[in-house]
C-alpha cells in the first residue's frame, strides 16, 4: 500500500509531504465555493512528485453544472485523478451517479472516483457505482482494511497532525501513476 493525504482550506499550503505518494486537493463545493488555497496545495504536491487528485464537494442542484464548474477550474495534466466528495444528505445516489458520468465524459483520459463514508455507501448508495474506484472514508478500521466488501482504491483511515490520512491499494507510486494515466484498465485487486 501507498500513503497519501487529502487537503482543503482547513490545511496549510505547506502541509507535510514527506512519506506521501499522493495528495487529493479540494477545489470546489457546489456552485459558489472555491478553495482559496487549492493552487498552492496542488503545487506543493506536484513539487514533491506526488500523484495529484482533485475533489469536488457536491451539493444539491445541477450535477452537470457542478461537474463543469469543477473541471473549469483545473488545468488537468495526464495522471491527475478526479473525485466526487459525496457527503451532503440532500444529494441522492442518482445525482451522485450523474456527476460521475458527466465528469467521466468530459475528462475521458482521467480516472474519476467516488469518495464517501460507510454510512453513505451502505445506506444511501443504491447502485454500487463508484466511477473508476471507491475512495472510502472509514476511520473505524485499520489502514487498508476498510469495513466494506466492495473493491476500494483509496481508504481514508485517520486524521492525525491536522491531515486526513489515506492509503491507496497500489504496490508503489509508479503503479498508481500508471493506473491514473489509464495505462492499466482495471483497478488494483
Amino acid at each position: 500500500m501507498i500513503h497519501g493525504v487529502d487537503v482543503s482550506s482547513y490545511q496549510s499550503e505547506n502541509y507535510p509531504v514527506a512519506g506521501q505518494d499522493f495528495a487529493f486537493v479540494k477545489v470546489t463545493e457546489g456552485m459558489s465555493y472555491t478553495n482559496p488555497k487549492w493552487v498552492a496545495q496542488r503545487d506543493r504536491a506536484r513539487g514533491a512528485g506526488l500523484v495529484v487528485g482533485y475533489y469536488h464537494y457536491v451539493t444539491p442542484g445541477s450535477m452537470s453544472a457542478q461537474g463543469s464548474r469543477f473541471l473549469g477550474k483545473i488545468a488537468l495534466r495526464a495522471g491527475d485523478v478526479l473525485a466526487l466528495d459525496w457527503e451532503h444528505t440532500g444529494v441522492s445516489c442518482v445525482d451522485e451517479d450523474r456527476w460521475l458520468d458527466h465528469v467521466r465524459a468530459k475528462a475521458p483520459g482521467h480516472r474519476v472516483v467516488l469518495y464517501c463514508n460507510r454510512d453513505f455507501w451502505f445506506h444511501r448508495d443504491t447502485t454500487s457505482r463508484a466511477g473508476d474506484g471507491l475512495w472510502i472514508a472509514d476511520p473505524d478500521h485499520a489502514a487498508g482494511r476498510p469495513g466494506v466488501r466492495h473493491p476500494w482504491v483509496f481508504h481514508q483511515y485517520a486524521i492525525s497532525g491536522g491531515l486526513d490520512r489515506n492509503v491507496g491499494r497500489f504496490a508503489s507510486r509508479a503503479e498508481l501513476r500508471s493506473w491514473a494515466r489509464r495505462e492499466a484498465q482495471a483497478a488494483p485487486a
